[in-house]
């Protein structure tokens, strides 16, 4: 079972987990009052399950070129979007940022490659 901390405008607002590879699971933290992390996810205590990876995670996932680069650098399969969205959770555009304190230093990985190609 895997996790990742969601965090909006930078508060923490809930946990991301996949319970197995088809089923996924967004509680927002006990106490939670900020934006929501979508329109469709209201802030609520109840849980929100899934029956394939969330659309709004999917959204921050990068698509093309950039998507083929990330799966060729760090090893990641096609289909594990879990793990893509751990491995550039901390560089997504919007308001969100997920983290994962075992991957943690792959996201700095991926923002240290960005700005070296932004430089070039």
């Amino acid at each position: 079972m895997r996790k990742a901390e969601i965090y909006q405008q930078g508060k923490f607002a809930g946990t991301l987990v996949e319970l197995d590879r088809n089923h996924y699971r967004f509680d927002y933290a006990p106490g939670y009052s900020g934006e929501p992390i979508s329109l469709a996810l209201p802030v609520r205590e109840a849980a929100y399950h899934f029956d394939t990876f969330p659309p709004v995670f999917e959204g921050l996932l990068p698509e093309g070129a950039q998507l083929e680069a990330l799966l060729r650098q760090y090893k990641i399969d096609k289909g594990d979007m879990f793990q893509q969205l751990l491995t550039v959770g901390e560089d997504v555009v919007g308001s969100l940022t997920v983290r994962s304190e075992t991957l943690s230093h792959v996201g700095a990985d991926v923002r240290r490659l960005k700005s070296r190609r932004k430089e070039a």
